[in-house]
C-alpha cells in the first residue's frame, strides 16, 4: 500500500514516488509514495523491521534503490535506480544532515574540531569563522562549555548533541534523524530530544525515525506509520495517537505505550 503525506501546500522539499528497495528476496520497502514539505517535522513510526531506516537512508543516497524517484533540495537524487554521479551526491549531502543512532564522532579531535571538520574542508571556511559559527551551534545544544573536550570525556547524550550540531554546522536544507536516542541510557534522551524540538520550532525541515511517541506526538506535523516496507497510514499525530484508520497501527501503538 502506497501513501502519500504532506502533500498540501508548496512545493515539497522532498518527493518521493514509487521508492522500491530489496535485498536479494527480501523486499524492504515496496512503493512508497512521500512529500514533506519546507519546515516540516515528519515522524515515521512502527515495528521493527518495517523499514523505516532504509527509507531515510534512500533520502540521502547511504542505500540504493531498486526502483522509483527521489526528488531532495531541489536535485533528483535517484531516478529509476540510478544514483546522482559522486561529486553531485556529496553536494547533495551538504544539504541534507544526517544524525545516526551511533554518533561517529572523531575520538582523536576535540568536540569543536568534529564540528568544524566539514565546514573548513568542504566550503573552505577559515578556520576562524568555522569556529566562531560552530560555538554558536555549541550554545544551541547546550554545550559551549565542552568545545575543547575529548569525544571520550563525553556522556552518550553530549556525543550525539555535537553531532547534531556537526550536521548543522554544514547549515543542511532537510535533517534526518535515525533514531537518534535508540542507543542512549533513558535519562540522556531528554536533552537529545529537547535539542530537536528546538530546531523544530525554528523551521527545520526534519524526517525523524523514532521509538519516542511522545516525541512524534508533541513535535510532528505528519506521523508516518509504516509496516512490512510500506506507509499503512499517515496524518497528523493527533489523529494517528488517538483514532487511526488501521488495525494494524491500533495494535502496533497499544503494544508500544503499554510498554512506555
Amino acid at each position: 500500500m502506497t501513501m502519500q503525506a504532506g502533500s498540501q501546500g508548496a512545493e515539497p522539499i522532498v518527493r518521493i514516488r514509487g521508492l522500491r528497495k530489496a535485498y536479494g528476496d527480501h523486499v524492504v520497502l515496496s512503493g512508497i509514495d512521500f512529500d514533506v514539505q519546507p519546515s516540516q517535522v515528519v515522524v515515521v513510526i512502527g515495528p521493527s523491521g518495517s523499514g523505516k531506516s532504509t527509507f531515510l537512508r534512500c533520502c540521502n543516497g547511504l542505500e540504493q534503490p531498486q526502483g522509483g524517484r527521489i526528488d531532495i533540495c531541489g536535485r533528483t537524487l535517484v531516478d529509476d535506480g540510478r544514483m546522482l554521479p559522486d561529486g553531485d551526491l556529496n553536494a547533495l549531502r551538504e544539504e541534507v544532515g544526517m544524525v545516526f543512532q551511533s554518533f561517529n564522532l572523531f575520538p582523536h579531535l576535540s568536540v569543536i574540531d568534529n564540528v568544524t571538520l566539514g565546514p573548513r574542508k568542504l566550503h573552505k571556511l577559515p578556520r576562524a569563522e568555522a569556529e566562531a559559527e560552530a560555538r554558536v551551534l555549541l550554545e544551541k545544544v547546550g554545550l559551549a562549555h565542552k568545545a575543547e573536550a575529548m569525544p571520550a570525556s563525553l556522556s552518550g547524550g553530549q556525543k550525539q548533541r555535537v553531532a547534531i550540531a556537526r550536521a548543522l554546522a554544514m547549515k543542511p536544507r532537510v535533517m534526518l534523524f535515525d533514531e537518534p536516542t535508540s542507543a542512549l541510557d533513558p535519562e540522556l534522551v531528554g536533552e537529545v530530544l529537547q535539542v530537536m524540538k528546538v530546531l523544530a520550532r525554528e523551521g527545520m525541515t526534519m524526517m525523524v525515525v523514532t521509538h519516542e511517541m511522545d516525541f512524534a506526538r508533541e513535535v510532528g506535523d505528519v506521523v508516518v506509520v509504516m509496516d512490512g516496507g510500506g506507509i499503512i497510514e499517515s496524518g497528523p499525530p493527533a489523529t494517528i495517537f488517538t483514532n487511526p484508520a488501521q488495525e494494524r497501527t491500533r495494535s502496533f501503538l497499544q503494544a508500544v505505550l503499554t510498554r512506555a
